[in-house]
């Protein structure tokens, strides 16, 4: 018998977050022909309609509820795995800060094998997963063998695997709230600090002309602003910018900034970290102009364009300009 495949889900305000249907396309390749349970923890009304929505896509949905999931805590939520999670399952992650926090020792704990910031699934050759990783930020491709037969804990990168559009899975909720058990922490919750908006909300815009590294000095920035102007777009951009002091932080989007749900989003001169996918939510039409070919962003985008940024993008406002 085939081990069951679990998708642990994170979610915001009564809603599912995007990654939630990642990690079920990803269950497809990691587990083909497996029926993946969602896993939703959380305290109150909220957590229902949660449950409901991931019914539409999943086969079945997992629901846990206790006040002492009301925040996700990884320490608890270890502690809530480890008391429902069946012995040599398969548990997929969204690799975000928290996943990261959860993950390591939630392998540990459970005797099983840990793959993390999984990019792309080679294939399966009976338990053993062929999966492939990016290390020195995006440089270079690691493939590896991983043996599942005695469970493993896998964290995907966000972004990397197209979110199934499946609406009429006509799942069903099992409300397993009476299996939390004990839960308890050595560290508590205590509040959320909201960054200050700045004078633009890049949450809130359709397009954003997103600017990395790659766009060399901050004397270069005017010819992003040309081109979002052009566009009717607003200007972002990556954590190396903020860190160099050229755009302020309400700017940034990452994992350490801003998540943002573009329509259109045009990364010029980024890699495409994880760190700074992980901000990058829905599905937007993604444009990347980077003069390295093996830039990972490459691997995410719908359009590339391999050219220096400074190069390209007069080029390509002025184009605008003219069709407008």
């Amino acid at each position: 018998m085939a081990a069951q495949v679990f998708a642990f889900i994170l979610h915001k305000d009564g809603k599912a977050d995007d990654t939630a249907l990642e990690l079920l396309a990803a269950s497809q390749k990691i587990a083909p022909g497996a029926a993946p349970i969602a896993v939703v923890a959380g305290a109150g009304p909220a957590i229902d309609g949660v449950c409901q929505e991931l019914a539409a896509a999943y086969p079945e949905v997992w629901k846990f509820a206790s006040d002492a999931l009301a925040y996700p805590n990884a320490e608890i939520i270890r502690k809530l795995l480890l008391n429902v999670l069946p012995k040599g399952c398969t548990l997929l992650l969204p690799h975000t800060t928290f996943g990261m926090d959860l993950g390591p020792g939630l392998a540990i704990k459970m005797d099983a094998a840990y793959v993390s910031d999984v990019a792309a699934v080679e294939g399966r050759d009976g338990e053993t997963l062929k999966a492939v990783r990016q290390e020195f930020n995006g440089q270079v491709s690691t493939h590896l063998a991983c043996d599942m037969a005695g469970g493993a804990v896998i964290s995907v990168r966000s972004g990397c695997f197209p979110a199934s559009d499946s609406g009429s899975a006509s799942g069903k909720v099992v409300d397993k709230s009476a299996e939390v058990g004990e839960l308890s922490a050595r560290r508590r919750f205590v509040e959320v600090l909201q960054a200050e908006v700045g004078d633009v909300d890049i949450t809130k815009e359709d397009v954003l002309v997103s600017v990395g590294r790659g766009i060399g000095d901050k004397e270069n920035l005017p010819v992003a602003d040309e081109l979002a102007k052009a566009m009717g777009a607003v200007v972002s951009c990556s954590r190396p910018v903020v860190d160099a002091k050229w755009l302020e932080k309400s700017r940034q989007v990452g994992t350490s900034g801003k998540t943002v749900k573009p329509k259109v989003y045009l990364a010029l001169g980024i890699s495409g970290s994880f760190q700074h996918m992980g901000g990058l939510k829905g599905n937007p039409f993604i444009v990347a102009v980077n003069k390295n070919p093996k830039a990972p962003i490459f691997q995410v985008a719908n359009v590339g364009v391999v050219a220096d940024v400074l190069e390209f993008v007069p080029e390509l406002t002025d184009k605008i300009k003219a069709a407008k």
